[in-house]
């Protein structure tokens, strides 16, 4: 009477039982605690339970009952009684795996994660200043650069070759009007921009702040 049975290969944590089969297992479980709460109201009609007497006192069965009925019911509710514990117990196996198999699902995407993210830190070139303030309305902020944005690459500047803001000047000097490329780290992730060093009503060609990285 029972949907499943567990098996050996059921015990490891990628294995195929699903919620549904577990959906499946309790209503079984369901259904079987109906069919006994029938027979229990059967054996109630009969003014009968589990244990009283089929015989009177002189030992003659007993008239005022349905014995085939009593019978009858008491077998069912023994067999039925049996499956429930055997279906409780596949029940919390089940539930078992699917906790077993999403912890270690967890820990292998939380390890994922970890590896990803230090491959990252591992690929990322070495900033070498970090935007400190942006103008609105100014080149930088129009170029989509934000404060926080770490520097990684200006122009032909780079953490290779950079030595001081001096750098940084001399190209935006000598590229008015020119569009430069400059790669910043933001949130981990390396982000490419464009960016026009030209007049604009505010101060510098920019309209930025940025300061060297100790590193």
């Amino acid at each position: 009477m029972l949907v499943m049975k567990m098996t050996e290969e059921n015990n490891d944590t990628e294995s195929p039982i699903t919620v549904e089969d577990v959906q499946r297992l309790v209503k079984k479980k369901d259904e079987i605690e109906e069919q006994i709460k029938a027979y229990f109201d059967m054996l109630e009609d009969q003014g009968m339970d589990m244990k009283g007497p089929l015989v009177d006192v002189e030992g003659y069965p007993r008239s005022d009952v349905d014995l085939y009925q009593v019978r009858t019911a008491r077998h069912n509710i023994s067999c039925l009684q049996n499956d429930h514990k055997a279906i409780m117990v596949e029940i919390e196996e089940a539930l078992h795996l699917l906790h077993a198999r999403e912890k270690s699902k967890r820990e292998r995407d939380d390890a994922e994660a970890l590896g990803e993210s230090a491959t990252q830190d591992v690929a990322l070139p070495r900033a070498f200043a970090r935007v400190d303030t942006v103008t609105q309305g100014s080149p930088a902020s129009q170029s989509g650069l934000h404060v926080g944005d770490e520097i990684i690459e200006f122009g032909s500047v780079n953490g290779g070759n950079f030595q001081n803001l001096q750098n940084i000047a001399t190209v935006v000097q000598h590229s008015e009007g020119k569009p430069l490329n400059v790669v910043v780290v933001r949130g981990g992730q390396k982000v490419y921009l464009s960016l026009t060093p030209q007049r604009w009503s505010g101060r510098g060609l920019l309209g930025c702040n940025v300061v060297p990285l100790q590193r």
